[in-house]
């Protein structure tokens, strides 16, 4: 397995990561050990040619400053004048460093943070930065590709280059390079008779590297700068070592780019005029499918119609608001785009001097706007004609409502004012309110005619409506409230009637056991349940054991189908013929208040009567508060109340 991939695999839970301090310290220095042999024989590369000797190390050999300024001689083609060729005191050192250091900058380079000490003093750092300012000035900086930056345009270059070959993707001047592949396919891209690319072993990455490197020297005078290890063995190979390396494939191949480039002219003016033949027939199709469809548009306005309901015009609202969120967008969208794309057509012309574009008759952007501002006075047409409709189909609903509510209410008043004027013997008052409650059926089924108009304006979103005063809730109500008025009324006609046949009964009697009757009626049925009764019996001081009680409940169903007030008047009477008098009363009600003169409420509870029993005779009885504040119900005055009336 590779050495990088080993590396690669190595980094496990626990380890040292990437990222870590160590880790980095020891990236960077590799990079610094590559960078420095790489450099210096880049640098050897320049002496040898001018037959001086090679250096061995940056930091010894460049310290004096002499072979600095031989190096910056070579480059820069000129001589610097007398110097300390052979310097022992570290002021001659400086002065020979200085030198050089100031011819660089002469030239326009650019140093940063590096002084004739750092060099005299061995900063391995700033002397690598500052070769590398060197490598990029005299080596790197004239290589262009589409005006793009050095580095940018010499990778662009490598990508153009190796496009072609399948395992070869060169995304930067590291990783990229580390299979030894994009070295081959360099050299065979421009001399495809030193390498046969396709008989490669493509897994063999040091192997394609030294094979690279050994046809690059021998054939091309291209220096290996780099060891094979460099490349393959690195996790992160440097990227100004492989930059510098890569460099010289680019200079040792510009000879036939000059081919190229006579050839890349033609093509690109090739590709320009089927550039500008293609953009112009896409202008043409998309100007002439624009108008054709805004044409479309503008009469499928014209005739579309209102068939006078609200979901309709809503429809009709929704598809026009479709149209503009999405169509018309896309027409906007569409429109700036041919605009600008006619405007690219025309700089391409312009630019290489070529005849202006004129678009046929009718497909010209004056034509295009043109059209534009009819559809504009189409849209607001259509919106104005959308929004009136909507406006008088809410108004009809708006009269249509209001025109069933007050008939409504007018038919309800009706029925309400002639229950509250009937009059007459009880008989013939009982035949009215049947009457009444005979239409009450019809009346209650129109209300769903009104609940439908509510409903089309509520749909239609219709809030005010200043043609009536009434809602459906108030309509509700007021069916309700009559409805109610009408059963009680009948109920109470009803009890009259049994009352009035009461002959044994005080007229002091039958109003209090017809109160207590209304009292425990709690859902107004004009019947007692099983629990209503006890507990009306016991607000009267009758109180049974609950097999009694069942008895007794199961006779009037059986007498009566349920116990109407009638049943429970004759219930009371048999009661009050039987056993009940003012005496046994009395002493009832000694026995549950302990023989005080009073009963609390505690003493109800104790008593085990029923809850509403205890209420309503806390509401009936006098009561006076006692010293700590609790009520005392005086009993035998309410007594006496209840059978003096009647006794008179």
């Amino acid at each position: 397995m590779d050495t990088y991939h080993s590396n690669r695999a190595s980094w496990a839970p626990g380890l040292l990561s990437p990222l870590s301090p160590t880790i980095i310290e020891s990236l960077e220095a590799r990079s610094r050990d590559v960078q420095e042999r790489t450099f210096c024989k880049w640098l050897n590369t320049k002496l040898e040619a001018n037959n001086y000797p090679p250096m061995t190390s940056l930091v010894k050999d460049l310290s004096d400053g002499v072979r600095l300024i031989q190096l910056m001689e070579i480059m820069g083609d000129t001589s610097l004048g007398r110097y300390n060729r052979t310097p022992r005191m570290r002021v001659q050192k400086a002065e020979n460093v200085n030198k050089a250091l100031e011819f660089i900058t002469s030239r326009g380079v650019k140093l940063t943070n590096i002084g004739p000490e750092d060099i005299i003093d061995g900063n391995l750092k700033l002397i690598l930065g500052m070769i590398w300012t060197l490598i990029l000035r005299f080596t790197i900086a004239d290589i262009s590709e589409e005006g793009l930056s050095a580095k940018e345009g010499l990778l662009l270059w490598c990508q153009r280059k190796t496009e072609p070959y399948r395992e070869v993707d060169v995304q930067d001047f590291s990783l990229s390079w580390s299979s030894g592949l994009a070295l081959c396919a360099l050299i065979h891209c421009h001399r495809p008779d030193l390498i046969d690319y396709d008989k490669l072993d493509k897994e063999d990455r040091h192997g394609n590297t030294r094979l690279a490197f050994q046809i690059a020297e021998e054939h091309l005078g291209i220096p290996q700068l780099l060891e094979v290890a460099d490349l393959c063995d690195s996790q992160h190979p440097d990227e100004r070592s492989v930059m510098t390396y890569v460099a010289g494939y680019f200079h040792a191949f510009s000879s036939m780019e000059q081919t190229e480039t006579v050839s890349r002219r033609v093509e690109k003016f090739a590709e320009l005029m089927q550039s500008v033949w293609s953009s112009r027939n896409d202008y043409e199709r998309r100007v002439l499918e624009l108008l054709r469809s805004m044409s479309e548009m503008r009469m499928n306005w014209a005739a579309k119609s209102f068939v006078g309901t609200y979901a309709d015009a809503r429809q009709h609202a929704a598809s026009f608001q479709n149209y503009k969120q999405t169509t018309k967008r896309t027409w906007v969208t569409e429109k700036q785009d041919v605009a600008t794309l006619f405007g690219n057509v025309q700089t391409k012309l312009k630019t290489y001097g070529l005849r202006e574009y004129v678009p046929p008759p009718g497909l010209s952007l004056s034509d295009v706007d043109g059209a534009w501002n009819m559809l504009l006075k189409a849209e607001a047409e259509r919106s104005k004609a959308i929004n009136a409709e909507i406006r008088q189909i809410k108004e009809n609903l708006r009269h249509k409502f209001a025109d069933l509510a007050n008939d409504f209410e007018r038919r309800l008043r009706i029925i309400s004012t002639e229950l509250v004027s009937i009059e007459g013997p009880l008989e013939e008052q009982m035949q009215q309110v049947r009457e009444l409650q005979t239409r009450m059926p019809a009346l209650s089924d129109s209300l769903h005619v009104v609940a439908a108009a509510e409903d089309e304006c509520r749909d239609a979103n219709v809030d005010e409506n200043d043609y009536t005063v009434f809602t459906m809730e108030d309509l509700r109500f007021e069916l309700e409230l009559v409805s109610q008025s009408i059963t009680k009324k009948i109920a109470f006609i009803d009890n009259q009637i049994v009352s009035r046949n009461m002959t044994n009964l005080t007229p002091a009697q039958l109003e209090q056991f017809e109160s207590t009757f209304r009292y425990f009626d709690k859902d107004e049925s004009n019947t007692l349940n099983q629990s209503e009764m006890s507990a009306a019996l016991a607000s009267l001081g009758i109180v049974y054991s609950d097999e009694d009680m069942d008895i007794i409940y199961d006779q009037l169903l059986q007498d009566y189908g349920a116990v109407t007030f009638e049943a429970f008047i004759n219930l009371l009477v048999n009661i009050m013929e039987d056993q009940t008098s003012p005496a046994q009363l009395r002493e009832s009600f000694r026995g549950i208040a302990a023989d005080k003169p009073y009963v609390t409420e505690l003493d109800l509870r104790v008593a085990h009567l029923p809850a509403s029993a205890i209420e309503f005779l806390r509401q009936a009885m006098p009561s006076a508060e006692n010293d700590v504040g609790e009520p005392q119900y005086d009993y035998e005055r309410w007594l006496d109340e209840v059978f003096e009336q009647d006794e008179r």
